[in-house]
């Protein structure tokens, strides 16, 4: 008789701070969720991220005023985030995104994990994210995020929603 097979481990995920070297690979890895986003929620092949997202614009710019950290699995970076942290307390989660490979895994969820916990001074975190993101919408609330307000983007040419997580 066959022994049943022992279920496959989750690789491990780690999180390092990023460097201006590893924006060539994180862009490709933000172009495909961007795009991704795009095509699931707008109908569109691209275009679903912010200026500059497919270029490495974006994240030489956003690199520079906040802090970056690459996602990686197994050596291979499979997403990112930046952060910007105010002296008082209030801090924004500027970006986030994760290869659609690795999405629905848990790993955005350690990811804010993550977050908090190299962050325990935050009295607040605040975020925006498009209003056709509505995956985003449910990951966030599931994070204990509450949607305060909209605001529309006219360089983007969308209504941004915000959200914001008070800490305890």
């Amino acid at each position: 008789m066959k022994k049943p097979e022992k279920p496959k481990k989750k690789p491990v995920t780690k999180f390092e701070k990023a460097i201006s070297d590893d924006i060539p690979e994180l862009t490709k890895v933000m172009t495909r969720a961007f795009d991704d986003d795009s095509r699931r929620f707008r109908g569109k092949p691209e275009g679903g991220g912010p200026p500059g997202y497919n270029t490495g614009e974006f994240l030489r710019k956003w690199m520079k005023e906040g802090i970056c950290h690459k996602i990686t699995i197994r050596g291979t970076a499979i997403g990112a985030f930046i952060v910007f942290i105010g002296e008082d307390g209030n801090n924004v989660l500027g970006t986030i995104f994760i290869d659609p490979e690795h999405q629905n895994l848990g790993i955005g969820t350690q990811t804010i994990r993550f977050i908090e916990e190299t962050y325990p001074k935050a009295r607040r975190w605040k975020l925006g994210t498009p209003e056709w993101a509505t995956r985003n919408h449910h990951f966030y609330e599931k994070c204990g995020y509450k949607k305060i307000g909209e605001e529309r983007n006219v360089e983007e040419g969308f209504i941004g929603f915000l959200y914001e997580k008070v800490m305890k």
